[in-house]
């Protein structure tokens, strides 16, 4: 019996090594051998190795302007995409929850944005946000003066935020939608026969029952958000002056325009560390409140 068993942890261990495998040749020792080599000066143009500096990158970093206006950057961006996706998302879920003529091509439709590549979206929001796009058609038809949405630094990164709360859209309501049909409809049944308003079976029978996955959305919201650069890249390569420069973009112009991979590395590890700063924070106040 003991044979039988041993035998079947093998074969169920064979099965699990190809994804084992993967994991940690493609994900954990690049992880592991990026670390390394945020401590050392490193250009791929250069015919000697990487050059152990210990922690001169990092030190350079808390001293680099231009590092800290990325770090504001981003978490600006994180914060303007991130209530409008969640509130939004929030409010077409409890729509979609409801039966009506329609319903699954509403849902269809939502979700369509989170199919298309980002790049591809932005391309086309690029389009929308341009002199003659869209947008400045719409307002010259209402008489209103046009503007040059991803030219000044009032607006370039508000346009760039707008293109990406419709595009987060469809994902989280399908996520919250998902939640609101997990909480059992006898909770609300007992809520009617208390005779309680909509708003009071809001707050103490829909956000207690949907937090778990409330508490995803927002965590995965923040991680896809603070490691933005498709769309930076597209719409405003950065700018104008740094504007809309986040870390993820910076990273790429210091990896592959200066050839500076320990500095780029180094400010990889540093966006971590926010991430997981801000996921933390995020998720306490949302999942750690008690009604």
């Amino acid at each position: 019996m003991s044979a039988l068993v041993g035998k079947r942890r093998w074969v169920g261990a064979l099965f699990v090594l190809p994804a084992a495998l993967y994991l940690v040749c493609f994900q954990l020792v690049p992880v592991l051998y990026g670390f390394a080599l945020s401590f050392t000066r490193y250009s791929p143009l250069s015919r000697t190795g990487p050059e152990p500096v210990g922690v001169d990158n990092y030190a350079r970093l808390l001293d680099s302007s231009e590092f800290s206006q990325a770090l504001l950057v981003t978490g600006k961006y994180v914060l303007i995409v991130l209530p409008f996706t969640v509130v939004i998302a929030l409010g077409l879920a409890m729509l979609a929850k409801r039966p009506f003529r329609g319903v699954g091509l509403f849902r269809s439709a939502l979700y369509v944005p989170h199919i298309v590549s980002l790049t591809a979206v932005s391309m086309v929001w690029l389009w929308i946000y341009s002199q003659n796009g869209l947008v400045n058609e719409i307002l010259g038809l209402l008489g209103l003066q046009e503007q040059n949405w991803l030219l000044e630094e009032g607006s370039a990164l508000n346009a760039a935020s707008a293109m990406r709360v419709w595009k987060a859209l469809g994902a989280n309501m399908v996520l919250l939608l998902a939640g609101l049909q997990a909480i059992p409809t006898v909770l609300y049944e007992a809520a009617r026969v208390d005779g309680a308003a909509r708003w009071n079976v809001f707050q103490h029978v829909t956000l207690p029952g949907l937090r778990p996955m409330l508490t995803y959305v927002v965590a995965m919201d923040i991680v896809f958000l603070a490691q933005g650069f498709a769309e930076i890249f597209v719409l405003t390569r950065g700018g104008p002056l740094g504007s809309t420069t986040t870390v993820n973009y910076l990273i790429y112009t210091e990896a592959f325009q200066y050839n500076r991979f320990g500095s780029a590395s180094a400010m990889a590890f540093v966006l971590f560390a926010f991430i997981v700063g801000f996921s933390f924070l995020a998720i306490r106040g949302v999942g750690g409140r008690r009604s």
